[in-house]
């Protein structure tokens, strides 16, 4: 019987073993896509306790706590800090089958070097060391990003957001990089008609433009676009329901934008016209500045009405939707490519029901031009565990180029998730490692390490502008 959670977790055989200790192990870290705090990175946060980094915006967490019988206050309410942590650690122990039981472990012991599980009897213990840790300088925000190995952050920043705290790191010399991405997905809200004009409002504060037409609009836009390019961004970044794809003209678009403004509803159909047309126009952008465009397709956000009104968004109410994907997507990608205007592409899906899907379409689109240029990316959300990362793994693997991944991504608001990226590369090796032991691949182990080495980190390296 193994021991839960030693150096070979996850790693079945002694091939597996050898390709993640000697070649994915070392690679440094590109995380494209998080949803870390600029502000906490800049000027270098340091959090008073393992509540504060931990749990505090984890939804992942929330949603086990409220299973689990945890009342609100101890989850998102005034309880206190180490109150929220005592209840998390009676929720632990029951959490086993659930990733968040090799999680929160993992993350106890790459960070902090606690091996004991998190259980009622050792919550006061781990609660004391990680507090007394986390007051040490090399425990601070950078600590931990360079704890793991960091090279590059990508944080994910509305078109609205001044960039200051991005502009403040960059002028300080650190071992890694912090640079934004462009995720404009307020800015195409048409069916909130109110929240659109407070946001149009917005913008023509930060872009110093009056808006009063669908053009001046666009044009705002573009500004905060070329903005970002001008402060290291190259990576957009859209949170959909599915892709948006409608046929409209120039004329429609404009009329659509003048009923907007006035206040009025629009029609279903307007509203699909105005998200296509804005959908468009981001990746003909993307296209121009030779950015990497990232579209994370299939959730069902803010099911418990209620819970939102109490909570806001993001708090631990969303689910996979199932919507249809292929023919719009297929009809927004082939628009682009037949313009000679698509620009690099990472697609995600959170229906598992879609993993072949993706997998098919990518290839329509790949075209020899550049390596990987369209990619199935890493398992997301609800999917980055175990079966969920397999099953993309060989969906991708059956169906396209393994080797040519673009690797892993936290997608995380902690600080204490790189450690997201281990499991994952443990899992490509215990692959690997498992057909070379079914006579299925050649034990070729520098063939297969360098592809291990590409899938960590070169790929990613090569593909993104940084």
């Amino acid at each position: 019987m193994k021991k839960f959670l030693d150096e070979n977790f996850l790693l079945q055989s002694e091939i597996a073993q050898d390709l993640y200790h000697n070649f994915a192990k070392q690679q440094p870290i590109i995380d494209y896509h998080n949803h870390l705090i600029p502000e906490q990175i800049a000027n270098n946060k340091q959090f008073d306790n393992i509540t504060q980094v931990w749990l505090n915006g984890d939804h992942y967490k929330w949603r086990a706590m409220r299973t689990f019988g945890i009342n609100e206050k101890y989850i998102t309410g005034d309880a206190t800090d180490k109150e929220k942590f005592l209840k998390w650690a009676e929720t632990v122990p029951y959490t086993m089958r659930n990733p968040l039981y090799h999680w929160t472990h993992l993350e106890l012991q790459r960070y902090f070097g606690i091996t004991d599980l998190l259980t009622p009897k050792t919550a006061e213990k781990i609660y004391e060391q990680t507090a007394e840790k986390l007051g040490q300088p090399e425990f601070s925000v950078r600590g931990l990003l360079k704890k793991m190995n960091v090279e590059v952050v990508c944080t994910t920043d509305d078109p609205i957001d001044s960039l200051n705290y991005h502009k403040q790191f960059a002028s300080e010399k650190e071992s890694f990089k912090m640079l934004p991405a462009f995720r404009p997905d307020k800015a195409m809200q048409a069916e909130d008609v109110a929240g659109m004009n407070d946001y149009i409002q917005s913008l023509e504060k930060v872009s110093n433009k009056s808006i009063g037409t669908y053009q001046e609009y666009i044009q705002a836009l573009k500004s905060r676009h070329d903005y970002f390019a001008e402060n290291g961004c190259s990576i957009s970044d859209h949170g959909l329901e599915q892709i948006y794809a409608e046929d409209f003209s120039d004329s429609d678009i404009s009329k659509i934008f003048d009923t907007l403004r006035t206040g009025k509803a629009l029609s279903p159909e307007d509203v699909l016209k105005f998200k296509s047309a804005m959908l468009l126009q981001f990746a003909e952008w993307d296209h121009e500045k030779g950015w990497v465009q990232q579209y994370h397709l299939g959730a069902l956000r803010n099911n418990n009405a209620r819970m939102l009104r109490v909570n806001g968004p993001d708090t631990g109410w969303d689910s996979i939707g199932d919507f249809s994907q292929a023919r719009a997507l297929s009809k927004f990608l082939n628009r682009l490519d037949d313009q000679d205007k698509l620009a690099k592409t990472i697609l995600y899906n959170l229906n598992p029901a879609d993993n072949e899907l993706i997998a098919t379409m990518i290839g329509n689109f790949n075209d020899g031009s550049i390596k990987g240029k369209i990619q199935f990316g890493s398992a997301w959300w609800f999917l980055d565990q175990k079966d969920g990362m397999t099953k993309q793994i060989n969906a991708l693997s059956n169906m396209g180029l393994l080797s040519c991944l673009v690797g892993m991504l936290t997608d995380s608001r902690s600080f204490l998730s790189f450690p997201r990226h281990e499991y994952f590369r443990r899992l490509i090796c215990d692959i690997f490692g498992q057909d070379v032991v079914n006579g299925e691949l050649p034990d070729d182990r520098d063939l297969i390490g360098g592809i291990i080495k590409d899938i960590s980190y070169n790929n990613a390296k090569s593909y993104f502008n940084f």
